[in-house]
């Protein structure tokens, strides 16, 4: 088992008794690997730790090829969870009804809730597998604490909490439907993961490949410092705004601090990657971070993703001076057609692109563009000249593939769903992927030449990051 146990008082809670919970990322072979999108397990355990009704929480991360079903099997047998609250995405689909398999099995009086970013966009889509809750709006934290203090207080554990803000309910053979939408926290209300449970030698192992374009820093230990949620930018291939909503929420300078001081003291990290959908959304907040680690004590190497239209040549400069080495900026694409169908924010003029790049070169910066294979108005051809632009400036590439969420269904198959990873073409496309049923036609193969075709153009940004251990 990775993760923490937090044992609860054995007492009862206003007369209640207090909720064992177990939070679990179910077994499964990742299609991509981003710590910052597993920092919510730990920011959801942090927070129920603070619930009164709430007795022992503990984590486990069992995605990152680290734990097998054995393990798995000992872990429910041995706990016997009142909660189990499992992490959902595009990827653990693929293990989640062996999971609940397991669990009925294992642990037959605990109830399944599940949470992630899946069930936010594709709620209906759970309700074929034997869950009792799905978290389908608001922050996963308020939606597993809605459930987990509901049957605190409804007694007898054979009967179902009542209608709950964005969660739906199982009942009998039909479902609650949740009573408005879910909570939104404020981000002093947040919950920073604590880095003692968190399987950093697991993460590291993901980042060491280069070539697999994951988004960490090779040889390099990461704290993932989750800083902002929601984005008003408003792309309708991006779930951040349908999840958390077009305003932004961030924490303040002093708790950003406070955390990477006290994380670095206790542990030996070797960068900080941001987690924000649009890191320089709030210029002001940024340059006070950046002042702030320029006058120290706290002056860590650092990372974040934005928007091209949310930078200038001075705040660049800025970031450089205080520790930034890698910018992750959207480019998408730079084919007119293609950009017809984006915010107006994100339209890149090929000029804009390679300034942002002299900007970062001059900054000691790494430029990371991220690019839209299959996007909507674009063609094989014009992909292939938007990732030669960037790489002629001297900017790291990640394609990742077009992934029109808006096209999923709750009764699509899990084998259906999984191929929305942003890897494989999915929705309507994906039936016209192949010619005949077996031979990708030309197009589908031209794609996925982008993803999966061998990557000589390795990262050496970990060589301006110094070492605090050896590895």
């Amino acid at each position: 088992m990775t993760g923490k146990k937090t044992e609860g008082p054995s007492h009862r809670h206003q007369g209640f008794p207090m909720t064992d919970v177990l939070l679990i990322w179910p077994p499964h072979v990742p299609s991509y690997f981003n710590a910052g999108h597993h920092s919510p397990l730990y920011m959801v355990a942090g927070y129920l730790r603070r619930q009164p009704a709430t007795g022992r929480v503990d984590t486990c991360e069992a995605g990152t090829l680290s734990m097998n079903w054995k393990g798995v099997g000992d872990l429910l047998h041995q706990g016997r969870y009142d909660v189990i609250a499992v992490m959902n995405d595009f990827d653990a689909v693929d293990g989640l009804e062996r999971f609940i398999e397991y669990a009925r099995e294992l642990s037959p009086d605990s109830r399944l809730i599940t949470f992630g970013r899946l069930s936010s966009l594709n709620h209906g889509f759970f309700r074929q597998f034997d869950l009792d809750a799905v978290v389908q709006s608001g922050d996963y934290e308020c939606g597993v604490a809605e459930y987990v203090n509901a049957l605190s207080r409804s007694g007898p554990p054979h009967i179902p909490p009542a209608g709950l803000p964005g969660v739906a309910v199982r009942q009998g053979e039909g479902w609650l439907e949740p009573v408005g939408h879910g909570g939104r926290l404020d981000p002093e209300q947040w919950v920073l993961p604590d880095i003692d449970e968190i399987p950093y030698q697991d993460y590291d192992r993901f980042y060491a490949r280069d070539e697999h374009k994951f988004c960490g820093i090779p040889f390099r230990r990461e704290l993932v410092v989750p800083a902002a949620r929601g984005c008003p930018v408003g792309c309708d291939f991006c779930e951040v705004p349908e999840i958390f909503g077009l305003r932004e929420r961030r924490l303040p300078v002093d708790a950003v601090i406070g955390y990477i001081r006290d994380s670095y003291d206790r542990h030996p990290f070797e960068y900080v990657a941001f987690y924000a959908p649009t890191f320089t959304l709030d210029r002001r907040w940024v340059r006070e971070l950046c002042e702030r680690f320029i006058e120290g004590p706290v002056s860590p190497r650092w990372k974040c993703a934005t928007t091209i239209h949310h930078l200038g040549e001075e705040l660049v400069a800025l970031m450089g001076r205080a520790g930034c080495v890698r910018i992750s900026v959207g480019l998408e694409t730079l084919e007119a057609d293609g950009q017809g169908g984006l915010p107006r924010s994100k339209r890149t003029e090929e000029r804009k692109f390679c300034a942002l790049a002299e900007w970062c070169d001059a900054a000691g910066i790494e430029l990371n563009a991220f690019i839209i294979v299959g996007l909507p108005g674009t063609s094989a051809e014009g992909t292939a000249r938007t990732i030669e632009l960037a790489r002629s400036v001297g900017a790291r590439v990640r394609p990742t593939m077009y992934t029109p969420f808006h096209q999923m269904t709750a009764d699509m198959t899990a084998q259906q769903v999984a191929r929305f990873n942003r890897q494989l073409i999915s929705g309507e496309a994906a039936g016209n992927a192949t010619a005949d049923g077996s031979a990708p036609r030309p197009e589908a193969d031209a794609r996925y030449a982008f993803l999966f075709g061998r990557e000589d153009r390795l990262t050496s940004v970990h060589e301006r990051i110094p070492q605090r251990t050896a590895r």
